[in-house]
């Protein structure tokens, strides 16, 4: 009886365990995936639910599933990224789609033949035979020899009563040598037509990410005779097939490049990442539609380009785009370089251009010029090099080091040096990495001078003992938080640039902006903020153009309400050397004859502006479904206004619809550095048709990139990549611990 009792006690307490282990569990991944929902983890949480199974008899919770909320399927809840990966992403599921658009019928749609995946029926093998033919062949084997009876002897191999075997042997080797692949699923013509047309066009559109060698690649080939494909060679891929795709997006781009009255020319890549390489140019086309054009890209073998020659390539651009020499219809041009030479000597002999500089390089260059200008910049490389270079060579002291990164961030390795030239050089991304690595090893350096072995090498040596203190000192601290919390503000303004890539009125109101985002800054770390708005205000007059003032005035996007109801130009927002900028710029943009009365009309858009109603509608704005930012509901009814309901402004119109549509940065699309390198390594004339060919894939990629309005690179997103991978880990490493 007493054992009887012992056993039910016993048991009652695992299943206790399992209702507080099931419990426990649940609640942890309701945790994670109301966290995810927030936009805080993975995106397969909208898709799954966890579900608590409960024991039909006692009520109590026996296990945890998940349910798919598409197909109400259930599955085990082990391992959540495994299960979104095999029956989301890999199809399983029939109610999800991770591409809304209508696509041709995949080939992995085809039915296999009836018996593909039937198993051969098991045979013998010799113990000689040490490779299975049928592993490489379609065809079966030859039958083997019966089996020698149970009574007889052993024959050692290599005997004359051996030879099957070895005949066997060697026919396995045959095999492996020329190996005969299963046939493919038979397609139709037009099927096998479809696929080759979406394979170039994939190929072409890659830009370089896909090497064109590899398709020769034995596993590729084996692929396409799996799929029941023909295969390929990367010269069919180069030749008719991608003149015939560039003839299509030249026709098209120039069809569009027609129906506009006017355009902005783009020039990006002057300005080559350090170490300087060979810059390849991309020359875009702004329309006022919305759209980007690929225009053309030009191969400098120079990084140090004269502004002379520069100014050439440009103007030639506009020339080559202006058809029928209407070169008014260029009403502008940015370039990422150049901004006081030849922007300015080219925009001074066309009286009606626009030439500005990139907005985004401006910004990186006010990084250099904090890094140049501010004392605490130094203050924080002279410690940070002395740190880092002092833990990377003493072995003693690197090893203690690398114990403590172990213990707290799971890996190890060197603190990031720059070399002694990168300061004169201007260039301080080597440095500004530097910072980021002590400070992401704050930690395992504090853990190291607690250590009692470097408090031992502390005693014999001067420099451990000042690291020693100036890692327990907390201004080392202060000073780089103060620093990388600059450059993240600097920083993440110029990523948002690159990515919005916002206008020319936008300009004004990102400078207050900024201004007011490092005047916080100055004051959260007690910092001079006379010494950073000296540094801004020096980097601002070298990219001021007065057309900044203009556009802000005349896009009725920035229109103020004021307390009559009235939507008005913010002119109390400019200075009065802004004002007479205004002036100024409208004056020259018009012809002589119209000057007075573009002022007149000036002076009545700001004293009457526009009317509430189409005011309102302008500056409407709606989330971003991607992003879920408020973002204007319409970007060109700016332009349509003036053109529509403010017709009476004959002169001060013509003015404002080429002002207000031009960009302020010049970044397009990334190309792939894997074909600009192979470009750049072939100098004209002698490959001169390698160079057109790789100009033609360039431009059929860029001009597919622009018409999906996808500016990012296949690096940007395998690092996105792998930085989700990295995301399902930590939450998978978070239920195991749940």
């Amino acid at each position: 009886m007493a054992t009887a009792n012992n056993a039910s006690s016993s048991t009652a307490t695992v299943e206790d365990a399992a209702v507080r282990a099931a419990s426990k569990r649940y609640e942890g991944l309701m945790m994670v995936r109301t966290k995810a929902i927030k936009g805080k983890g993975a995106w397969y949480w909208a898709h799954l639910e966890p579900i608590l199974v409960r024991n039909t008899d006692t009520g109590l919770a026996k296990a945890v599933k998940l349910r798919c909320l598409l197909c109400d399927a259930l599955f085990s809840a082990s391992n959540p990224s495994r299960t979104a990966s095999e029956h989301l992403k890999r199809g399983t599921c029939p109610n999800f789609s991770s591409s809304p658009s209508p696509h041709p019928r995949p080939i992995s749609s085809i039915a296999p033949p009836p018996n593909s995946r039937k198993r051969s029926p098991p045979f013998h093998v010799s113990p000689l035979a040490l490779v299975d033919p049928s592993s490489y062949s379609s065809t079966p084997p030859p039958p083997p020899p019966p089996p020698p009876p149970p009574q007889q002897q052993l024959v050692l191999s290599g005997g004359k009563e051996d030879l099957s075997a070895l005949e066997m042997f060697e026919a396995s080797v045959k095999r492996l040598k020329s190996p005969k692949a299963s046939p493919g699923p038979a397609l139709s013509k037009p099927q096998i037509d479809t696929a080759m047309a979406l394979l170039a066009d994939w190929v072409h559109e890659s830009c370089g990410a896909v090497s064109l060698s590899a398709l020769s690649h034995p596993k590729f080939r084996s692929f396409l005779h799996q799929v029941g494909l023909p295969p390929i060679s990367p010269r069919d891929l180069t030749g008719p097939l991608l003149d015939s795709r560039f003839d299509e997006a030249r026709l098209d781009s120039d069809a569009r490049l027609r129906d506009a009255l006017f355009f902005q020319l783009a020039s990006h890549g002057w300005k080559p990442p350090f170490p300087a390489a060979d810059p390849v140019v991309s020359l875009t086309a702004n329309l006022p539609n919305g759209t980007t054009l690929f225009c053309n890209t030009v191969f400098v073998h120079n990084p140090r380009v004269p502004s002379k020659y520069a100014e050439e390539i440009l103007w030639d651009a506009v020339t080559g785009l202006c058809a029928g020499g209407l070169e008014q219809r260029c009403v502008g041009i940015i370039a990422d370089r150049f901004k006081n030479k030849a922007l300015r000597e080219l925009e001074n002999r066309k009286q009606w251009m626009i030439n500005i500089p990139c907005q985004l390089q401006a910004l990186r260059s006010l990084l250099k010029d904090f890094a140049r200008e501010l004392p605490l910049f130094h203050s924080a490389a002279a410690n940070c090099s002395k740190l880092a270079s002092f833990f990377n060579s003493e072995s003693q002291v690197r090893v203690l080091f690398h114990k403590y990164q172990l213990q707290e961030l799971d890996h190890s390795g060197l603190l990031r040096v720059p070399p002694r030239q990168s300061e004169s050089s201007h260039d301080f991304d080597p440095i500004f990495a530097m910072f980021e690595d002590v400070m992401g090893n704050a930690r395992p350096l504090q853990s190291v001078v607690h250590d009692e072995n470097y408090k031992l090498a502390c005693a014999e040596d001067s420099t451990a003992r000042e690291l020693s203190e100036m890692i327990r000192d907390v201004r080392l601290w202060n000073e780089l938080e103060a620093v990388l919390s600059l450059v993240k503000v600097v920083k993440s303004m110029a990523a948002e640039l690159e990515t919005e890539r916002p206008l020319l009125g936008q300009c004004l109101p990102l400078w207050d902006d900024l201004r007011s985002k490092v005047k916080q800054w100055c004051s959260k770390f007690s910092i001079d903020h006379g010494v950073a708005d000296k540094v801004i205000e020096k980097r601002f007059k070298k990219n001021y153009h007065p057309a900044w003032s203009a556009a802000f005035i005349l896009d009725p996007l920035y229109l103020i309400k004021d307390a009559s109801g009235k939507y008005l130009p913010p002119f109390k927002c400019l200075t009065s050397e802004q004002e007479k900028d205004v002036d100024k710029l409208i004056t020259r943009l018009v012809s002589p004859e119209e000057a007075h009365i573009a002022l007149m009309e000036l002076m009545k858009w700001r004293s009457e502006g526009l009317d509430p109603l189409y005011a309102q509608a302008v500056q409407m704005k709606q989330p971003d479904p991607m992003t879920g930012k408020m973002r204007i509901a319409n970007p060109t009814s700016s332009r349509l206004v003036w053109e529509t309901c403010l017709s009476e402004f004959k002169s001060l119109g013509k003015v404002a619809v080429r002002l207000i549509f031009l960009h302020c940065t010049s970044c397009s699309f990334k190309s792939n550095p894997s074909l600009l390198r192979l470009a750049t390594t072939h100098a004209p004339p002698a490959s001169r048709t390698a160079i057109d060919r790789i100009q033609k894939m360039i431009f059929v990629a860029a001009h597919s990139k622009l018409e999906r309005r996808d500016f990012s690179s296949e690096e940007d997103k395998d690092a996105e990549l792998f930085a989700s991978e990295r995301e399902d880990d930590v939450l998978n490493e978070a239920f195991m611990d749940v």
